[in-house]
């Protein structure tokens, strides 16, 4: 489901590395998961879900997920983690799960803590994802991410073309999606060589 929280453009935040991830950072995805979600989704998902979520029941999914030999139908997960180890990010991608003519890539998440925000971490997460898309063959890629979620217009400030919008039913809720695409991932994938991007 695409509902991401992405930071808007702001100054680079050098101290953050991100990497890819491994099982043992299924704790530190767990509670971005579910600390992100309830601070982006109140008014738009049910409260007695945002309370409901559980960081153990999150772990124990990033656990089996990250765990095995290669990451399931050619999904990446990464992180970013601060110079003091705490994981303050997670973003994912892999093949397109809808099937929209024209975009064999998907970026399936992007979450970030409060703090963290405004750093130009969110860029930074598309820039590495995208480059995985491209060494995997893939040259186009989309994202779908909940109409109301004003992180959605991040998206269109690195480049990402409206190309549809879909209704779906989460937590109970009706609620409705648009989707960004990038008929070239290379723009993207050349801000992880920026200097200003580093780390």
């Amino acid at each position: 489901m695409g509902v991401d929280k992405a930071d808007p453009e702001g100054a680079m935040h050098n101290a953050s590395l991100i990497r890819p991830a491994s099982p043992a950072d299924a704790p530190g995805i767990a509670q971005v998961h579910v600390e992100s979600w309830r601070s982006t989704y109140p008014g738009m998902l049910p409260d007695r879900y945002l309370i409901g979520l559980s960081t153990a029941t999150h772990e124990k999914r990033w656990r089996s997920l990250l765990s095995g030999s290669a990451p399931p139908r050619g999904r990446r997960t990464f992180v970013a983690q601060e110079t003091g180890g705490r994981i303050i990010g997670f973003a994912s991608c892999g093949p397109q799960r809808t099937g929209l003519p024209g975009y064999g890539g998907e970026f399936y998440a992007l979450y970030l803590l409060d703090h963290a925000q405004g750093q130009g971490i969110g860029r930074r997460f598309l820039a590495v994802m995208a480059q995985h898309l491209l060494v995997a063959g893939t040259q186009a890629a989309l994202v779908w991410v909940l109409r109301d979620n004003p992180s959605r217009y991040f998206y269109e400030r690195l480049g990402g073309d409206l190309l549809a919008e879909q209704p779906i039913g989460f937590a109970g809720t009706k609620l409705m999606e648009v989707a960004y695409g990038w008929t070239d991932l290379v723009p993207l994938a050349r801000l992880a060589a920026d200097p200003r991007v580093g780390g």
